[in-house]
């Protein structure tokens, strides 16, 4: 769905908060230099952790809370939360392919493909540092989906010694959200509660704890700056943004109300500015979590249209006396808005009741009910008031979007080949990935292919060629026909089909 952007500018200063600094492997990691540290600063290895006596859930009473001289402290709720905020150590596999080191620089954008295919391959190994926190005595932590995301080995480390490897129980791209569990844990961690992000109001004081540049347990304290910000990392964008101080390291961790109560998780920074952070609001989280404990991924409702903003302008050339809402610009063929009747140029006011004020806001409304339920949506058509009942799809992954697969579901036939595709221009499948070490990789397959025939059947879109790759024999070794970068000529490429 259509959303406004910031500017290109503003983009170019956003980052997200890296997972302290990420480093091949076989580097030793090193401490930051007490004269000057580095703005990348390295997280040294922690000594052996110690056994520590067993810890209650963190509770903190406002109502207690020490002062000296006239000025509030934040010491007894500092006290209170900072045994649940842990220190996320990953090790991770690359994202690229050393086989792109063979596209010459530049070929890469001719083709449709990501920047950057045509340059350096990284390492064989990464690793970093990153922020979370416990949801749940028995061992559950939040943190953040770019922190984790290719994980080889996750090590989260508390505040008081102790060590443990963690799995990755689920992950959301779309709203950087993973929620971890980790292993062979007591039972009786600390833990701190998710509060009620919609009841900060802009300058209330929160405060921030995390692990920035490695500096583990760092507090931070401000207000709250602004509510619902988009700042174009997804068309989900509600961030919090906050002046408490957010570093690199931070990503992950929690932002505190002064009840103790976690309202949201550090996510992202204004490059070459201070005091401008932003986190995702527990809300959010809370609204993700039951998808992501029970398989691991989130699936949105889809209504299959495109929408923008209800400008004045519009409503003027509408006839409409309204000035919020979404006005329909597209509808996707064969989707639930069009079975259910909607048409282009409908202003969408409210679904199930909930008002909707903006385009951004009916895609966060939509994406957070669940696929196959029914709901009504209001709209004014030629100025007059309508309800319809439209039936949710499932919103599938667009063009550059990462797909995450449900916790132990088998792969799908593409991805235990090691090969990521995407549609061209004309309708093709274009190999825009390959897994080092995979089966694709050593039948020969690059980034830029176009696969033209697998086996005996044609290939005219991505569903043709995860159909018939699919359909091929475990085992046996599956003949391709692929069309190279620069060139309108075939080659023939012999894959070996993996068992399942």
């Amino acid at each position: 769905m259509a959303c406004s952007l910031p500017s290109r500018r503003f983009l170019g200063a956003l980052v997200l908060l890296p997972a302290a600094t990420l480093i091949a492997c076989d580097q030793a990691v090193g401490s930051a230099s007490a004269a000057s540290p580095s703005p990348a600063a390295q997280v040294a290895a922690a000594a052996p952790a110690q056994a520590a006596p067993p810890i209650q859930k963190a509770r903190f009473n406002p109502a207690v809370a020490g002062s000296q001289g006239g000025v509030t402290s934040l010491a007894p709720l500092v006290d209170a939360v900072k045994g649940a905020v842990v220190n996320v150590e990953v090790r991770a596999r690359p994202r690229r392919s050393a086989a792109m080191q063979r596209l010459p620089p530049g070929l890469a954008e001719r083709f449709g493909l990501p920047p950057g295919f045509g340059g350096q391959g990284q390492g064989p190994a990464r690793q970093g540092a990153g922020s979370g926190f416990i949801i749940d005595p028995s061992g559950i932590v939040l943190t953040n989906n770019h922190v984790v995301e290719d994980a080889d080995r996750v090590r989260v480390k508390l505040d008081d010694g102790r060590a443990f490897d963690a799995e990755v129980m689920g992950r959301d791209p779309l709203t950087d959200v993973a929620l971890l569990k980790l292993k062979d844990a007591p039972g009786n961690l600390p833990a701190v509660p998710l509060g009620d992000s919609d009841a900060l109001r802009v300058g209330d004081a929160v405060m921030a704890i995390g692990n920035p540049f490695g500096l583990a347990s760092s507090v931070s304290a401000g207000i709250l700056s602004a509510r619902a910000r988009e700042i174009g990392a997804s068309q989900y964008d509600d961030f919090l943004q906050t002046d408490a101080a957010i570093n690199p390291g931070n990503s992950g961790g929690p932002l505190f109300n002064m009840k103790g109560e976690v309202v949201g998780m550090n996510t992202a920074i204004v490059g070459g500015a201070t005091g401008i952070g932003f986190a995702v609001p527990s809300k959010l989280i809370q609204a993700l979590l039951p998808q992501l404990k029970e398989t691991g991924v989130v699936r949105r409702g889809w209504l299959g249209l495109s929408v923008q903003d209800l400008t004045p302008d519009l409503a003027r050339a509408l006839g409409l006396e309204a000035m919020k809402g979404a006005v329909v610009a597209g509808i996707n063929r064969g989707s639930p808005s069009e079975r259910a009747g909607l048409r282009e140029e409908d202003v969408i006011t409210s679904v199930n009741g909930e008002p909707v004020e903006s385009a951004g806001g009916l895609t966060r409304t939509v994406a957070l009910l669940q696929p196959d339920s029914r709901v009504k949506v209001d709209v004014l058509r030629g100025g007059k008031a309508q309800t319809l009942e439209v039936t949710l799809g499932t919103r599938p992954a667009m063009n550059g979007e990462e797909e995450v697969l449900p916790r132990n579901a088998s792969a799908s036939a593409p991805r235990r080949l090691g090969v990521q595709l995407t549609e061209t221009r004309d309708g093709g499948a274009q190999v825009v990935a390959v897994e080092p070490g995979s089966p694709a990789e050593r039948g020969g397959l690059i980034p830029g292919m176009v696969l033209v025939q697998v086996g005996d059947q044609k290939i005219t879109s991505v569903a043709d060629a995860a159909q018939a790759l699919t359909s091929a024999k475990p085992g046996s070794a599956l003949l391709l026909r692929v069309r190279t970068p620069g060139s309108d000529s075939t080659l023939l490429r012999a894959v070996e089909v993996p068992e399942r």
